[in-house]
């Protein structure tokens, strides 16, 4: 494919370059508004949303009817470069900004979209996604969290796991076995629905789960006799897996798309490291180690690059997402571990302490990035996925 940018390209990055030198900067001086229950980092976030949304800037590749630009997959690439440079405060409503709402534009009523649809493009409802399961593994298709339907709702009985930011959504969209009968027929991949679900409805309660680093944004949410009204569906009963898979496809694009700000925050570690630990960069191991840190980054943004072209062009997504999707796992923990490297004894230096790098963010991200082998698609499921489709490796 062509890499070049067009005059087009480069006109939307302007305005967008335009626009941020303008609104950050706004923002910066601008109040954070104290919400109940909410970290200051994500009342900040949702603040950043709505201005980004009133500028025409929070969901880019949604139809311009519908508060987006109908993005092109270069822009898309400008995009993730100039929030980046920027520095941005980061999205208040991700899930529904890049995975739920699109899926509510292709499989929703009407009536749905007129519903939730500015909701989330201005942040006014958060939204989280439930598809883990406790006792599912790493195999989607083996949920069991029940629906049975009842007249015009259907009953949930069941758990949720690892479900981002639940505690603060007032909606979500869950996967639920619609045929209990379907595991035990050998159709796992069958009798799956998706509902977006009311959190705050009796029966169903989101439960923090504190990870390796003390924060609190992943959740065990647990439905017991929850009632979800049947106009809640989206797409046909049993369609589910149909629904979960754009999804997934647009969560892992997305993830890996994250590669394209990998090399600023390369950058920036490089230049703390010229203050802290100078000595560093002279160190020949450190150099090989940064200089093929570079390469991957750039083979990691052009992997991204061409899974997502496949993906706006409505193609399917294998194996190009997981390939990009693995070397985005792979490549953030390295990058974890060179940066604290680079920092030397500073980057042990924690966050809220006074002489800590950076606010400290090096060494949480020491430990935080291990999920990248797990969240959005575990490691060993994307292997076997490209042994299994692009490789083509024989099945024992």
């Amino acid at each position: 494919m062509d890499f070049a940018y067009t005059p087009e390209d480069e006109a939307f990055r302007t305005e967008l370059r335009d626009w941020l030198s303008t609104s950050v900067a706004e923002f910066e001086h601008e109040p954070v508004p104290e919400i109940a229950g909410m970290t200051r980092q994500y009342a900040r976030r949702k603040a950043w949303q709505r201005k980004m949304a009133e500028g025409g800037w929070a969901a880019i590749n949604w139809p311009k009817e519908l508060g987006g630009r109908d993005a092109t997959l270069m822009q898309n690439v400008i995009y993730s470069q100039e929030m980046a440079k920027a520095k941005t405060p980061g999205i208040f409503n991700t899930n529904g900004i890049w995975q739920i709402g699109p899926m509510i534009i292709r499989w929703g009523t009407q009536e749905q979209k007129d519903r939730w649809l500015h909701g989330i493009l201005y942040a006014e409802e958060h939204w989280c996604q439930g598809f883990s399961e406790p006792e599912a593994g790493s195999d989607l298709a083996n949920l069991r969290l029940l629906a049975v339907r009842d007249g015009n709702h259907y009953v949930l009985d069941g758990q949720k796991i690892w479900c981002t930011t639940a505690h603060y959504a007032k909606w979500g969209l869950f996967l639920v076995r619609s045929d209990p009968t379907a595991i035990e027929r050998g159709a796992k991949h069958e009798g799956i629905t998706a509902l977006i679900v009311d959190l705050t409805v009796p029966g169903i309660t989101a439960t923090p789960i504190t990870d390796i680093v003390g924060e609190e944004s992943f959740c065990l949410v647990t439905f017991d006799n929850a009632r979800v009204p049947a106009a809640y569906r989206l797409g046909n009963e049993g369609e589910g897996w149909l629904v979960a898979m754009g999804t997934l496809t647009s969560e892992r694009v997305g993830t890996a798309g994250l590669s394209i700000t990998m090399k600023s925050e390369l950058d920036n570690v490089v230049e703390w490291a010229r203050t802290h630990n100078p000595g560093a960069l002279a160190d020949p191991e450190l150099r090989d180690r940064l200089a093929r840190a570079y390469t991957q980054i750039e083979l990691t943004r052009l992997l991204n690059v061409r899974a997502l072209s496949k993906v706006l062009k409505g193609e399917k997504g294998w194996p190009e997402v997981q390939i990009a999707k693995l070397q985005w796992s792979h490549l953030a923990q390295t990058l974890a571990e060179l940066q604290v490297d680079l920092l030397g004894p500073a980057g042990l230096l924690a966050r809220g302490g006074p002489d800590a790098v950076d606010r400290g963010q090096w060494t949480r991200l020491y430990s935080y990035q291990r999920y990248t082998s797990i969240g959005a698609g575990t490691t060993q499921v994307q292997k076997n996925i490209i042994a299994d489709r692009a490789i083509k490796l024989p099945r024992k």
